[in-house]
C-alpha cells in the first residue's frame, strides 16, 4: 500500500500537469477534492509568475475558498461559458466513465463539468478501475424524499445509507442543503443508463455517475504523470 507522502506527490503531479493546459484568457471550471486542490494551487502560481489572465467557476465552497487563497478571480456560469474544467474522480473506468461525489459536491461539479468545452479528469493510480462499482454511487436527495428514494434504490438492487457527517452530529449537508445517499450496486453494467435512471427518481437532485463527457484523464504517479 502506498504511503501518504507518495499518494500526495501523485496528486500533486496530476494537478500540476493539468495546469499546463490552462491558456491566457480562459474561464476555468474548478473542481473539488484533494487532487484538484493542487490544480487550483498551480493555476494561482501561474497567475503570479506568468501574469496569465484567467477566471474560475468553483464547484463548491471548498474550491471557492482555495481559489480566493490563490488569487484566482471568480465568476459564474450566468456570466461566462467555460473553456476548460478540471476535476478529480473517485473512480474512472476504461471507457472514461466516472463516479464522483466523495466530497458531496457532485451536483455543482456535473453542472460545471458538462458545461465546459473541454473536461480533464485528474486522479492518482488508485482511482483507475476496469469497471465502476467498488465505490458507492453518491445520490444527492431532497431531505424530505430520502426515505422514498432509498426504497427505490433498494428496489434497483442497491445497498444504501445516508452519509453521516464527521465532527458534526447528523447527516452530511451538501452546499445545496440536501442529503447524500451512498448507493452501492453489486455491478454497474451500463453507467450511462444508470445515470439516467437514478435521476428519474422523484426527489433525486443529481447522482455521481458522469458518463460520456471526459476528454482526457491525467493519472498522477510518484514519478510523474501519464495521460489517457
Amino acid at each position: 500500500m502506498k504511503n501518504a507522502s507518495s499518494n500526495d506527490s501523485s496528486k500533486r503531479n496530476a494537478g500540476y500537469k493539468a495546469a499546463e493546459y490552462v491558456e491566457d484568457g480562459m474561464v476555468l471550471g474548478l473542481g473539488t477534492g484533494s487532487t484538484t486542490h493542487y490544480f487550483i494551487e498551480k493555476v494561482g502560481m501561474r497567475i503570479a509568475d506568468e501574469g496569465i489572465n484567467v477566471m474560475g467557476i468553483p464547484t463548491s465552497f471548498q474550491s471557492l475558498l482555495k481559489a480566493k487563497e490563490c488569487n484566482i478571480p471568480i465568476t459564474t456560469l450566468e456570466e461566462h461559458d467555460i473553456d476548460l474544467s478540471v476535476d478529480g474522480a473517485d473512480e474512472v473506468d476504461s471507457e472514461f466513465n466516472l463516479i464522483k461525489g466523495g466530497g458531496a459536491a457532485h451536483t455543482k461539479e456535473k453542472i460545471v463539468d458538462y458545461a465546459a468545452d473541454k473536461f480533464i479528469v485528474i486522479v492518482d493510480e488508485s482511482k483507475v478501475v476496469e469497471e465502476l462499482g467498488d465505490f458507492p454511487v453518491p445520490v444527492e436527495v431532497l431531505p424530505d424524499a430520502s426515505r422514498r428514494v432509498i426504497k427505490e434504490l433498494e428496489d434497483m438492487g442497491a445497498t444504501c445509507e445516508i452519509r453521516m457527517a464527521q465532527r458534526k452530529d447528523g447527516p452530511v449537508i451538501t452546499d445545496n442543503g440536501n442529503f447524500v445517499i451512498d448507493a452501492k450496486f453489486e455491478k454497474i453494467d451500463s453507467p450511462a443508463h444508470l445515470e439516467i435512471d437514478l435521476n428519474t427518481i422523484p426527489g433525486v437532485v443529481e447522482n455521481g455517475i458522469f458518463s460520456q463527457m471526459v476528454d482526457k484523464v491525467i493519472v498522477g504517479t510518484p514519478e510523474g504523470t501519464k495521460e489517457l
